[in-house]
């Protein structure tokens, strides 16, 4: 018997269309604020670094702060939708203070200044937004290739955006001066369309009645539970943990093929290749993601297909580093593409993933806590994030980079080439390891038979008696 449906194709696409909103945000910030920050501003990339860091510390605890207030809140417009409509209106405001720091300000101010954009920025509104818009997959609907359908049109938003982002936004900034002024009329831009997109996303779907996510049971007091509790609920769930350790990875990652605005500009001569490169990454992405809902079904289920995809992201990566030695760019594109294409499935069925986590929590624990299980979503992404960001500032100032200077030593051209050929390799084999071990849904599966429950039946309550 076929799985209830309960969305139509625009619910899907509105659903995926909060990405965009979300990523003009996060690739614009996570691309361009170190660039803007060391070669416009003439601030300190080893400090900035180190600020992102301390940043981040904030970030893990509001993750889990603003995770709970979603699986307690109760409103006409359910949990998450609140959250997500509500927090980007802060994330629109804060973008354009981190790309608008006055040159008024003494050097110490400018730093103050950006650490209180950037941690009101990713601490408090994106954090509150991202959870709410991830949890919306398994509250909008119970159906799993619904949810593997709702992870791909995300990513292929997501992913479109950062490659519309890196492409355009070098020229964009020139075409408006070139200027601090330029960065701060190009956030402004920025920010109102995310704040458009982010409100018809919020509204293009309805989440479920508690009594309908939970089989006709409502929770009852006893079966609230505080932020304490839902830690010690998630450190229990491994493959939880497996999933924060691949967000992170993924966020070092990124973080390392950002820098290669750098590496395009001082190694390569040329920083509108940033924007090729780009191309090379996004459109292997998104055909795969395209691609993904349709393997799952045919290799049924995520384990397979994510850590076949990952083992030829590996040879991809190694191969990017052989054509970078042979000095060949169209080489090194070709092998970018190919790694991207096997990065693909993992980044559009993650979600499904971590529904299936949540699911883990509740036969093995007895309690829902999805809200909370999403927070990896924004935990990973901000700790990896910021820890990516601030190795990248340390090794850039430990080189001996200087953002205003006309000319770079030979050492700093050495790690810019070090940060983008090797260490995404290095981070893709790791990601490949923990992948290998993920197999939680059919540790699902054999938890349902030995309680007795179909393997594609819906658990509640009742089941756990």
């Amino acid at each position: 018997m076929e799985a209830k449906r309960y969305l139509k194709w625009y619910n899907k696409v509105g659903y995926g269309s909060g990405d965009f909103a979300g990523n003009v945000v996060y690739a614009f910030l996570s691309s361009f604020v170190m660039l803007y920050l060391t070669n416009t501003v003439g601030l300190n990339p080893g400090i900035i670094g180190t600020l992102i860091m301390v940043s981040k510390l904030f970030d893990g605890i509001s993750d889990m702060f603003f995770g709970t207030m979603i699986d307690k809140t109760k409103s006409r417009l359910g949990k998450a939708r609140p959250w997500m409509l509500y927090a980007y209106i802060g994330c629109a405001v804060t973008l354009v203070a981190n790309f608008a720091i006055p040159d008024s300000l003494g050097t110490t101010a400018q730093y103050v200044w950006f650490f209180i954009a950037y941690t009101l920025l990713n601490g408090v509104f994106y954090t509150a937004n991202n959870i709410a818009y991830s949890a919306l997959t398994s509250l909008v609907t119970k159906n799993s290739k619904e949810r593997v359908q709702m992870g791909s049109y995300r990513f292929i938003f997501a992913f479109s955006t950062s490659l519309l982002i890196q492409a355009i936004t070098v020229g964009f900034v020139d075409k408006c001066g070139g200027d601090a002024a330029a960065w701060r009329t190009v956030a402004i831009i920025y920010a109102i369309i995310g704040l458009v997109v982010n409100t018809i996303s919020a509204l293009s779907v309805k989440e479920l009645p508690e009594e309908e996510l939970n089989e006709g049971e409502v929770k009852n007091d006893n079966e609230k539970y505080g932020m304490v509790q839902a830690f010690k609920l998630l450190v229990k769930n491994k493959y939880y943990m497996m999933i924060c350790g691949t967000y992170i990875l993924q966020q070092l990652y990124g973080a390392m093929i950002g820098a290669g605005i750098y590496y395009m500009t001082w190694v390569l001569k040329n920083k509108n290749l940033f924007g090729q490169f780009a191309w090379a990454v996004n459109i292997p992405l998104i055909i795969a993601l395209i691609f993904t809902p349709t393997l799952v079904g045919k290799w049924k289920g995520m384990y397979k297909l994510n850590l076949r995809g990952y083992v030829l992201a590996v040879i991809g990566r190694a191969l990017v580093v052989v054509a970078g030695y042979m000095g060949s760019v169209p080489l090194m594109m070709a092998f970018t593409a190919l790694a991207a294409l096997g990065q693909g499935p993992w980044q559009g069925d993650m979600n499904a993933v971590i529904a299936s986590c949540s699911e883990y929590t509740y036969l093995t624990q007895g309690k829902r806590i999805d809200g909370t299980m999403y927070s990896c979503t924004s935990l990973g992404v901000k700790i990896g994030g910021g820890i990516g960001t601030a190795v990248v500032g340390w090794m850039l100032e430990f080189s001996g980079y200087v953002g205003t200077n006309a000319t770079q030593p030979q050492s700093a051209l050495d790690m810019m080439q070090f940060m983008y050929l090797w260490l995404p390799l290095i981070f893709d084999v790791l990601i490949m390891f923990v992948l290998s071990r993920m197999n939680v849904e059919d540790a699902n599966k054999k938890l349902k038979a030995e309680k007795g429950i179909a393997a594609d039946e819906v658990t509640d309550k009742s089941d756990m008696n």
